[in-house]
């Protein structure tokens, strides 16, 4: 189970809002510190899930000491949010494909958002079903 640093902020006026160094743009806020914590569990396992499907790496989990070294962060709050097990880790495979069906795989999976990995993926196990 990887655990990642959640860093948590409070202003005067304001919910207790986490985000996640590992995982840039992966925000939630709590009304207060339980709160907080739930919804960090809840959207950093979302945000991991999210990662794995379209076909990503997760991050390697940032040491404590490089995340409190950035400026940006000595006003925060840090603490540990785990992932569970069965997000699955991304395996690195090595295949053979034709380059003219390469283009147009990649300009395919580029023209709908896609990475290659994600594309491949999704249309294999697309065509695993039923």
């Amino acid at each position: 189970m990887s655990s990642y640093i959640a860093l948590m902020r409070k202003e005067e006026g304001s919910d207790f809002g986490v985000d996640f160094p590992d995982f840039p743009g992966c925000v939630t806020a709590g009304k207060n510190l339980e709160d907080a914590r739930r919804m960090a569990e809840e959207a950093l396992r979302f945000h991991a899930e999210g990662l794995v499907e379209d076909g990503e790496n997760l991050p390697e989990p940032s040491s404590l000491e490089t995340v409190t070294s950035d400026p940006a962060n000595h006003d925060a709050v840090a603490f540990l949010v785990s992932l569970p097990q069965s997000i699955a880790k991304t395996v690195r495979v090595n295949i053979s494909v034709p380059e003219p069906a390469l283009r147009r795989i990649d300009d395919y999976a580029r023209s709908h958002g896609l990475s290659r990995s994600a594309f491949l993926t999704q249309a294999a196990l697309r065509s695993m079903v039923g």
